[in-house]
């Protein structure tokens, strides 16, 4: 994470409280791992910004770092000079995350000497971005001290935003195959997507299949894929064939995404490769999703997209779901399930086995692959992006629960989850005409994936808050 410094400074206040700010923000951010990009005392007064000349200066500085930049932030350690910091930015040309942060004032230091004023000072640096047109992103309490454990939690936040920007675009995802024709939910826009940053790389279940028959049983690749296979997950039970079959799947995945340069994928399944090749491809897209490179099955292209925006911020493994069952008579859980591509990163145990559900149609034999489990209980965040292409605009939700330990007997890899006025929100998705599909991780992360999906990305986004509306 590299992070832009701007330390504000007006001069009829304190300077020294400029310095001081500056200094004790270097350290805050430095400790937490942070590279910084800031002017330094020699380029100008205390290393802060305050008349043009200094933010012309600032702003060639992130032009010359403006491929590492992920974010900025303003401090203000007194009032600050509104419109330097905003022309800082303005020149600079970053379209990063913003947060300001002013430093709160202590009761027992309110003379000439000591006083800050900076809770005045952020709402006039704030306006002046909003004239600009630069979105910015706020602390949780309007002042806040650098040091403190509550910025801690900001700072983890907004970085966690800005690795969501910095995630979602530019950014190619790999469609491999066609939709199923049973799912008209998983339709959506590649222009809206393509406007916003994100292409979308197609190739044909037949070339994947194709590629498959060319390969040897003995290629390095496949059996290094097999290896990892059974490393990952237990295999017994499984027949020989249908574990080489999925290598030689995972290999020829791993190398054409390599090849377009493409960061995720949504892959048909339902019910082609079951038919024509013979397994289902379930355990792959686990390990991809595991390796944080989210995997969508029946081409579901927004849902990976929802995963990786919560992967991003978590930086930990996403899976997608279906809202799919009430559970008993409590209206605040439900049974999030799927058949299962989870990653093992979500089961408290996990086996590969057959799909239960496919074998009625197309036989067991052909549905080795899929991940068997009950998911563990912990925190969680949910996500889905949609596009809306009668109004032109990507859309989505985002909240947060709980998978819970309450009994479940049933197949596939299945949890029950607990979430506030869950009604109001299954009300929100069938009356906005959302998917049933729904990206999930153990994490409590909502919060900066819906910051960088409706504030820098320019999203509709609604929140679904555990306290009502």
């Amino acid at each position: 994470m590299t992070l832009g410094l701007i330390v504000g400074n007006r001069g009829f206040f304190p300077d020294h409280l400029a310095k001081e700010g500056r200094e004790e923000m270097l350290r805050v951010l430095q400790a937490d791992g942070i590279h910084v990009i800031a002017l330094t005392p020699e380029q100008s007064k205390y290393g802060a910004v305050e008349t043009p000349q200094e933010a012309q200066r600032c702003a060639e500085l992130f032009r010359q770092h403006r491929d590492a930049i992920d974010g900025v932030i303003v401090t203000l350690p007194n009032f600050g000079d509104e419109r330097a910091i905003a022309d800082a930015l303005r020149y600079s040309g970053l379209q990063v995350p913003v947060l300001v942060q002013a430093t709160p004032d202590r009761t027992a230091k309110m003379t000439i000497a000591f006083r800050r004023d900076s809770f005045c000072g952020k709402m006039s640096a704030c306006n002046n971005l909003r004239q600009y047109g630069i979105p910015y992103s706020l602390t949780r309490t309007h002042t806040v001290a650098p040091g403190s454990p509550e910025f801690a939690e900001d700072l983890a936040w907004f970085t966690a935003v800005c690795r969501v920007v910095r995630g979602m675009k530019p950014l190619r995802v790999g469609s491999i195959g066609a939709r199923p024709a049973a799912f008209n939910t998983v339709r959506y826009s590649e222009k809206l997507l393509e406007a916003n940053g994100i292409s979308v790389i197609p190739i044909d279940l037949s070339e994947i299949l194709g590629r498959i028959e060319r390969l040897s049983d003995e290629d390095k690749g496949v059996t290094h894929k097999l290896d990892a296979m059974k490393k990952y997950v237990s295999t017994s039970g499984v027949p020989a064939p249908a574990l080489l079959k999925m290598a030689k799947l995972g290999w020829v995945i791993e190398q054409w995404m390599q090849e377009t340069n493409t960061t995720i994928s949504a892959i048909q399944c339902w019910t082609s490769l079951e038919e024509y090749f013979g397994v289902v491809p379930c355990t792959i897209m686990s390990m991809m999703s595991e390796n944080l490179i989210p995997s969508a099955c029946e081409v579901d292209v927004m849902g990976t997209l929802s995963m990786h925006a919560l992967a991003l911020a978590s930086q930990t493994p996403s899976a997608l779901l279906d809202w799919n069952n009430n559970y008993g008579d409590d209206p605040n859980k439900a049974v999030c399930f799927h058949c299962s591509n989870l990653p093992k990163h979500f089961f408290k145990d996990v086996r590969m086995d057959f799909q239960e559900i496919i074998a009625g149609t197309v036989g067991k034999e052909n549905t080795f692959g899929t991940c068997v489990g009950r998911v563990k209980s912990g925190a969680m965040s949910f996500a889905r992006f949609s596009t809306e292409d009668r109004t032109g605009r990507i859309r989505g939700y985002v909240g947060e629960g709980t998978f819970t330990d309450d009994p479940l007997e049933t197949f596939g890899g299945a949890g029950v989850v607990e979430i506030p006025h869950l009604q109001r929100l299954l009300h929100y998705i069938c009356r906005e005409g959302l998917e049933h599909h729904v990206a999930a991780n153990f994490s409590h992360t909502a919060r900066a994936v819906h910051e960088a999906a409706a504030n820098y990305l320019g999203w509709e986004m609604y929140f679904h808050h555990q306290h009502g509306e």
